[in-house]
């Protein structure tokens, strides 16, 4: 089930958040990461719609949207990953809100993959001002009929 985020859900997402960005970026120091949680659960997670992916077990993912149409987090539980989740919530997103952006950076190779593969195209390529790594700005439109 993918519902809306609730306050309850904050510390879940945030141990999916920190796990799995670390995995997924192994190429940026574990500090930067760990020093970003604040921010990410202060700031980034409350100016976002946030809908989680939710089965019996609870929570296993995660997706914020920034400003209508950019993708601020996608997140899966590192025990999860590779079920269809990250997809699951994808789809649910491109219905509420038809075209979608996002930045990865570039060295996430997996990442980049994945959304590839789900139709987001390379639009633009930058170097992140945070990180100073290189990133992709990728976007997907649904097709109007």
């Amino acid at each position: 089930m993918i519902r809306n985020l609730n306050s309850a859900d904050i510390d879940n997402v945030m141990d999916i958040w920190i796990k799995s960005t670390i995995k997924a970026h192994d190429f940026i120091s574990k500090e930067y990461w760990e020093n970003n949680y604040d921010t990410v659960k202060n700031v980034y997670i409350p100016m976002s719609d946030t809908f989680v992916y939710e089965d019996e077990e609870g929570i296993k993912g995660f997706i914020s949207i920034v400003n209508n149409e950019f993708i601020g987090a996608l997140f899966v539980d590192i025990d999860f990953q590779g079920n269809g989740i990250g997809k699951k919530l994808i789809n649910y997103v491109m219905n509420k809100y038809k075209e979608l952006k996002l930045a990865v950076y570039k060295e996430n190779k997996i990442s980049v993959e994945f959304y590839t593969n789900i139709g987001f195209k390379i639009v633009k390529e930058q170097i992140n001002d945070d990180s100073g790594h290189s990133e992709y700005i990728m976007q997907k439109s649904l097709n109007k009929s």
